[in-house]
């Protein structure tokens, strides 16, 4: 995503992937019920070392001048990591101690970010398909959640959560293999797919040697 010609690091992103597969895997394990509300403080600590592995992938992709990873992974370090830990906290102690909460607090304020991320996904067009293929499942989990905090539709929308959880962790992990595996070998040893907008005039590193696949 980044100038090949500007980037002054590795590419992080597939720290960044991975620490995004990690918590989707760990939303898939509670909005599934494979684990129950006791299990929350032990992925609110998981989504505390996501927020400093993407904090870190942001300030990368910054440094390289990516406009969407940085601002992407910047939002997603903040506020799905790190304010995602102090809510599950929040609302894990509130329940426990039977003090008073009102969830939809949140719905109205992933709405804005929803909306964000589904502007943000525009500038992904020029990435690998693959790349921008998750963006959507991404996408797709943060309109549950908001549809979840509202109480609307639970049955429709919690199933919805748990499929496209699973999705995204999948698709995160293996995006984060095949990026590095690429990258060290400089082919499409793995594939993800051509950009559905056409290649970049200016290649990223991510990008070399996969766009043809």
């Amino acid at each position: 995503m980044s100038d090949i010609h500007q980037h002054q690091f590795a590419t992080p992103l597939p720290a960044g992937l991975g620490a995004l597969g990690i918590a989707c895997f760990g939303l898939y394990a509670m909005f599934s019920g494979k684990c129950t509300g006791a299990a929350v403080p032990i992925l609110a600590a998981w989504f505390i070392g996501g927020f400093f592995v993407q904090l870190v992938t942001a300030y990368i992709e910054f440094r390289d001048k990516s406009v969407g990873g940085g601002n992407v992974f910047l939002v997603f370090a903040c506020f799905f990591m790190l304010t995602g830990t102090v809510s599950f906290f929040s609302e894990y102690f509130l329940g426990a101690f039977k003090m008073p909460m009102d969830p939809r607090i949140e719905a109205w304020l992933w709405l804005p970010a929803g909306l964000w991320l589904g502007i943000m996904l525009l500038s992904f067009l020029k990435s690998p398909r693959l790349l921008f293929i998750l963006g959507v499942t991404v996408e797709i989990i943060v309109i549950c959640l908001i549809a979840i905090k509202f109480h609307f539709a639970l049955t429709v929308f919690v199933p919805l959560a748990v499929w496209s959880s699973l999705i995204s962790g999948i698709l995160a992990i293996y995006l984060a293999g095949a990026i590095a595996v690429n990258a060290t070998f400089g082919r499409a040893v793995l594939w993800v797919g051509s950009p559905l907008a056409g290649a970049s005039p200016a290649p990223s590193l991510v990008e070399v040697g996969l766009a043809k696949g």
